[in-house]
């Protein structure tokens, strides 16, 4: 096997578009718990940065002109109606939790759409939902790392 071209690879962002960065930054500091951090000025497109350690998610101001989908999800049918179990084998960002049971109460207490499956383990426990832009997320029973 070949030696990576990269050393010290690590993940440090991971950027998403929106039509509305507020909203979207909302929803992931209220349902994932990340924290706004210091945002530099890019110009005339609206940029908000998020934390959660160790890494970075960077909401940006979708382009208009942009021919990029907004998101794999992306439908002309709102998010609620698109079934979350497609997820687990689709793009999607993963969190692993030390509260899963909470968690998966709380979102259903937002009403959000949610799939639900057990490895075969019986241990590893994982629900499936959307952010309001219609990308994927997973989090897991896995805990702190």
């Amino acid at each position: 096997m070949a030696a990576a071209a990269a050393a010290g690879v690590h993940l440090n962002h991971i950027a998403r578009e929106t039509a509305d960065v507020k909203r979207l930054a909302s929803f992931y500091e209220e349902i994932l718990g990340f924290e706004r951090i210091e945002t530099p000025k890019f110009g005339d497109f609206e940029v908000i940065w998020l934390k959660l350690p160790p890494f970075a998610l960077h909401l940006i101001e979708r382009d208009p002109r942009s021919k990029l989908p907004e998101s794999p999800y992306s439908a002309p049918q709102p998010v609620g109606d698109i079934d979350p179990k497609a997820i687990s084998r689709g793009h999607h960002l993963s969190f692993g939790v030390s509260n899963y049971e909470y968690f998966v109460k709380t979102l259903k207490e937002k009403g959000i759409n949610t799939f639900e499956k057990t490895q075969p383990d019986g241990k590893t426990k994982q629900v499936f939902f959307f952010d309001p832009d219609g990308n994927g997320l997973e989090v897991g029973s896995w805990g702190a790392p």
